[in-house]
């Protein structure tokens, strides 16, 4: 039976998978095969950025799929050494370059960097609502910008993000962030959905898995999609890749989703850096 992977609606009119395939931290050399064997087994949203080296091979796998490019969402990221103005223009005409798209379904600012360029990030937000305007971004948003970051962006821009992508898992909720979202028609992207998988051995979750017969990673990705996140796991592994698609046919009743929940460590659980200190630069 093909994939059904739900669709989030996004504040522009736009849709977006719920699930997708992300490729953080896999080597060029593995993209391809990874991002072939993620759109044979039915996702159509894959996840990218500059700062991970890989845009290129993304390209390269959705061209020879054989899937329409419109078939696709394809996401990226403005990389962090180019927030000034020109250089986001810059970097942005690279991205599409390297993916050999003449558009790209959603760019983001990939970190607000708060401490650097002046604190500048609005007027890089600016550059990204004109590649909206051009048509060559169909959608925009931010990642890691946490509430002070959104509200600065509401009070001095014109579009409002339509994503929010940040580190979001049981041992950290980020809920004062989602919170901001939900009231701001903001969607929530889960990166590290599964706390870069530290997540997988807890006792409650193992726990919860083995009375579901289920894995511990599709128990936690349920818990995203019941939360309403947009998810986009990343695994270089084949039996891994589909199995991250089989969280659509189960639900989590109220009592576990609580249980998981009640996981959460706080800023103690944060596996990434934390958003309002963030100074990397690539050189």
């Amino acid at each position: 039976m093909a994939l059904t992977i739900p669709d989030i609606s996004l504040n522009d009119g736009t849709t977006i998978p719920q699930l997708g395939f992300g490729v953080f931290q896999i080597e060029p050399k593995d993209t391809v095969a990874a991002v072939t064997t993620a759109l044979k087994a039915g996702y159509r949203h894959i996840d990218t950025a500059e700062m991970y080296g890989n845009e290129a091979e993304v390209g390269e796998a959705i061209r020879v799929s054989g899937l329409d490019r419109g078939d696709v969402y394809v996401t990226s990221k403005l990389n962090n050494g180019f927030h000034r103005p020109d250089d986001a223009r810059k970097a942005f005409d690279s991205t599409l370059a390297a993916l050999k798209m003449d558009y790209i379904d959603l760019f983001l600012i990939h970190w607000p960097l708060p401490t650097l360029y002046d604190g500048g990030f609005v007027s890089t937000w600016k550059v990204l609502e004109e590649f909206q305007r051009d048509g060559r971004a169909r959608s925009i948003g931010v990642s890691n910008f946490q509430v002070p970051h959104l509200r600065r962006l509401a009070d001095e821009a014109s579009v409002v993000p339509a994503v929010n992508q940040i580190e979001a898992h049981p041992y950290f909720g980020n809920d004062e962030v989602r919170a901001y979202g939900r009231e701001h028609d903001i969607r929530t992207e889960a990166w590290s959905p599964i706390a870069q998988g530290n997540v997988l051995d807890d006792p409650t979750v193992v726990d919860i898995a083995e009375q579901l017969g289920r894995t511990p990673a599709q128990v936690v990705l349920r818990w995203h999609v019941q939360r309403d996140d947009i998810i986009f796991p990343k695994s270089i592994t084949p039996k891994r890749i589909e199995e991250n698609t089989r969280i659509f046919d189960f639900e989590l009743d109220d009592a576990t989703m609580e249980r998981i929940t009640a996981l959460d460590k706080g800023e103690a659980g944060r596996q990434g850096p934390n958003p309002d200190t963030f100074a990397y630069v690539p050189r």
